[in-house]
């Protein structure tokens, strides 16, 4: 695979309109208050010496940033690229009650359908990647007998977005749009400085809690990879209140990735934590349906990776160890400290959910393949071999999320399939790409049959890239397809299927997805539900304000909600 040039004349990244930045406001008069809209507390209460080192060091940022300001960032750390148009943060909204609904709410949609996404607090100063923003979640909560909905977003509560609210402003590093060439070095040792004269506290977790959502030993947990996971209670009301960071009744000591897979038939949740600075790289870990943690896993690395996600079999976890990797001493070079690097290969470890040492683990090598989200996988007996069989989104080029590239993007929906006797691999694209090409990224399989054998795929339609257009049902053994297209000028993302029955008794495709739509003319957004059979639009809830486009989501029965500790 060729290696992309850096800082091309074009860029795959989208350049949108921009929209004025809008910082977050205090709820409506007579709305309940909730911990993110507070009025921030006064100036911290600093001694002498700690009041003179932030001038100090609060001069050098600026000093820093006004050079930073001479050059031209590039597209993948530009803000007005990177949180244009619906990509723009929006402020908490208080419960909205009575929502205006179109058609009839299934009755097995009773509950809180909830997505995660990235929104920046405050205005980036500098670089800022639309991975780095604050973690909001946004909720609709339904009932189906009355037909009925009601919406309400609020910031996830992360110890980091408490102190930088205090402070009035960004001060802790962000991780992809700031951390490359000199200028990140002198970034973290600013933020390292601070945390020194006790100006500010990372020992609490750094992450955003931005990107998944799980609902698990009954606690909603909002994640990204770079912390611990934090507790989100939904209330009777359909509002959210952040309880804090969760780290399993003390047992985890770690970072959780930001998919962990929860297996359907045991309840059991899986799940991997990486770091990029020191040994161990990579661990893995599960825990009992009653939130009981195994000891941790260490799985040999020779160089921190990107380990975004990862997936399940009925005996196995398939880890992807592939080609996008951290390097901090590109730091030094001038460069980002998240590189393609073409001269490792890519590789995919089949590890027994019951390991208890991660030299056990099975290491199929898979060339120039990168997985930015895997599916599904499976175990089938192939010739009288075993073989593990994987579904994800093949992204090239690799890096293309994290760096400008003069190629386009483009995620392959794609079965591969692991030979654990011969060590070999195959990889086919599953949708006839002389006849069609279609970006897929962002979706899900039945969760009911979450590491079997599954016939479909829903799975949203990147294009014009980064923009999702509608979601594509796709029958995995024949590549057919059938789309559900949101309309002109509109654009929604992940698509989340919620089956009718929760034991999943009828068919793999018997139930409903669930997707935010917005208008981008008529600047409004929506909850549109999806018969997944017939792709039939089912009901529609107007929602009260704007949802940016985001990441991913979870649905939790109304059944779960009264059970939340």
């Amino acid at each position: 695979m060729k290696k992309p040039t850096r800082r091309p004349k074009s860029s795959c990244i989208l350049t949108l309109p921009k929209q004025p930045f809008q910082k977050p406001t205090l709820p409506i008069k007579d709305s309940p208050p909730h911990p993110a809209a507070q009025p921030p507390p006064g100036p911290p209460q600093w001694n002498l010496l700690q009041r003179m080192t932030a001038k100090t060091l609060d001069a050098m940022e600026r000093a820093l940033v006004s050079r930073e300001r001479l050059h031209k960032l590039p597209k993948t750390a530009d803000p007005a690229v990177q949180i244009a148009g619906n990509f723009a943060p929006v402020p908490e909204t208080p419960v909205a009650h009575d929502l205006h609904t179109t058609g009839t709410i299934p009755e097995c949609i009773n509950g809180v359908y909830l997505r995660n996404g990235a929104n920046p607090f405050h205005e980036p100063l500098a670089g800022h990647h639309f991975f780095d923003g604050d973690g909001m979640i946004h909720a609709v909560t339904i009932n189906a007998a009355k037909n009925s909905a009601s919406y309400a977003c609020r910031f996830t509560e992360t110890r980091r977005l408490i102190q930088e609210r205090e402070l009035g402003r960004p001060v802790f590093p962000k991780a992809i749009g700031e951390l490359h060439g000199h200028s990140g070095i002198a970034r973290l040792m600013l933020f390292y400085a601070r945390g020194l004269f006790g100006l500010l506290d990372h020992s609490q977790g750094t992450g955003v809690a931005n990107a998944g959502l799980v609902y698990f030993n009954r606690r909603l947990l909002a994640m990204s990879e770079d912390d611990l996971p934090y507790q989100v209670r939904v209330s009777p009301t359909g509002d959210l209140e952040t309880i804090g960071r969760y780290n399993f009744g003390e047992q985890l000591k770690s970072t959780m990735i930001a998919h962990p897979k929860i297996d359907p038939f045991s309840g059991e949740l899986f799940a991997l934590s990486y770091n990029v600075v020191q040994k161990p790289y990579l661990k893995f870990f599960k825990s009992s349906p009653d939130g009981e943690k195994t000891p941790d896993v260490e799985i040999l690395l020779e160089t921190p990776t990107m380990i975004h996600d990862f997936t399940i079999t009925e005996n196995f976890v398939v880890i992807s160890d592939q080609q996008v990797v951290f390097k901090l001493q590109e730091m030094i070079k001038g460069g980002s400290p998240v590189i393609y690097d073409e001269k490792k290969k890519s590789r995919f470890g089949v590890l027994s959910k019951n390991a208890e040492n991660g030299e056990d683990i099975i290491w199929v090598d898979c060339p120039d393949t990168f997985c930015f989200h895997v599916w599904n996988a499976w175990e089938e007996r192939e010739n009288e071999n075993d073989v593990v069989v994987v579904i994800g989104s093949c992204m090239t080029p690799p890096d293309s999320i994290f760096n400008e590239c003069d190629e386009n993007l483009k995620s392959v929906l794609s079965e591969i399939r692991l030979n654990l006797k011969t060590g070999e691999s195959t990889r086919r694209p599953i949708i006839n790409q002389s006849s069609e090409q279609i970006n897929l990224e962002a979706g899900m399989v039945n969760r009911n049959l979450l590491g079997r054998k599954t016939r479909y795929a829903y799975l949203a339609i990147a294009e014009p890239w980064p923009k999702v257009s509608g979601f594509a049902k796709v029958e995995l053994s024949t590549g057919k397809v059938e789309k559900f297209i949101y309309g002109e000028n509109k654009y929604g993302g992940e698509p989340f299927f919620v089956p009718r029955n929760s034991k999943n008794s009828d068919g793999e495709d018997d139930g409903y997805i669930l997707t935010f739509v917005h208008d981008e003319k008529a600047w409004k957004s929506e909850l549109l539900i999806i018969n997944a059979m017939t792709l039939n639009l089912e009901a529609s809830v107007k929602l009260p304000s704007r949802v940016p486009y985001g990441f991913h989501g979870t649905f939790v029965s109304s059944e779960d909600l009264e059970n939340q500790v």
